[in-house]
């Protein structure tokens, strides 16, 4: 293979790994792998190197998946994704659509890691039922009833209307001014009534252990802690794909916080990873 044929691939051998383990230091880690296999092997006979690299890369992430669960049984407080600029701050290239979101990586993060391979395979890459079948070790037809299960539960999360990118756009300038002059009542007025809130810090840094529910709580949350990071104003940007908030210190990137916003335009859920170890990845400011 070629550098200007992995050149090509690369996006899709490291968005199909980001997206089965949702971290980039793992994904850019099976990239690396998947280079060298794919430099060392013979693919004179490989009809469609896009679909055979993907699948390597499916299979050495489904390794690593499969010990993930173990590891994360230690983690310290709530897990999330680790976040992934995307669009013109992107400094990994990768095929974006809703499959890179912070909320259905969460999503995803709920199925079985052979559902998992089988739907992001099959649903996002277009691998076809063999070639699944033998990463998973299971015939064609249990790799179809493997994706079929999974879509299923995919869209039983997904029923809600949520906000299109305009209101989107609203809603998060409105919490940015909120957030930043720790205004509790326009936070209120902002959060669903059943709203909550995770913070994943793993250990690293001060963030709360537990989810945080109810929209008023969670405000007065907020306010306390916009003290603290008052001197670091929240960023737009964008992150799997949708309009997110980031922070800096130095140029680097502190805080991040992705957002489930209702069709009404009242915020849902609000993720934010202050984990240093998952944002050291994403790239310096612009």
């Amino acid at each position: 293979m070629t550098e200007e044929e992995w050149a090509e691939h690369r996006p899709a051998v490291f968005g199909a790994a980001y997206r089965l383990l949702g971290s980039v230091g793992d994904a850019e880690d099976v990239a690396q792998d998947v280079w060298l296999r794919a430099a060392g092997a013979d693919l004179s006979g490989v009809e469609d190197l896009r679909a055979w690299l993907v699948t390597v890369a499916a299979r050495r992430s489904y390794d690593i998946l499969r010990s993930a669960r173990v590891r994360r049984e230690t983690y310290v407080g709530p897990w999330l994704p680790e976040p992934l600029l995307t669009g013109p701050d992107a400094a990994e290239p990768v095929l974006v659509d809703e499959s890179v979101s912070m909320a259905m990586l969460l999503v995803m993060d709920r199925l079985t890691p052979p559902e998992r391979v089988a739907f992001v395979l099959h649903d996002v890459f277009e691998v076809p039922f063999d070639r699944i079948a033998s990463v998973l070790g299971v015939t064609p037809a249990a790799g179809r009833q493997l994706a079929s299960r999974a879509r299923r539960r995919v869209a039983a999360t997904r029923r809600q209307p949520r906000a299109s990118r305009p209101e989107r756009e609203r809603v998060l300038a409105a919490f940015r001014a909120a957030y930043e002059t720790s205004d509790l009542k326009g936070l209120v007025e902002l959060l669903h009534p059943d709203a909550v809130y995770v913070t994943d810090g793993g250990g690293k840094v001060s963030a709360a252990r537990k989810v945080i529910s109810g929209g008023e709580r969670i405000a007065m949350v907020l306010s306390r802690v916009a003290g603290r990071w008052g001197l670091f104003p929240l960023v737009p940007r964008e992150v799997g794909g949708e309009l997110a908030l980031v922070a800096y210190r130095d140029r680097r990137i502190v805080l991040v916080d992705t957002f489930d916003i209702a069709a009404d335009g009242r915020i849902l859920e609000i993720r934010r990873v202050v984990n240093p170890d998952k944002l050291s990845h994403v790239g310096p400011a612009r």
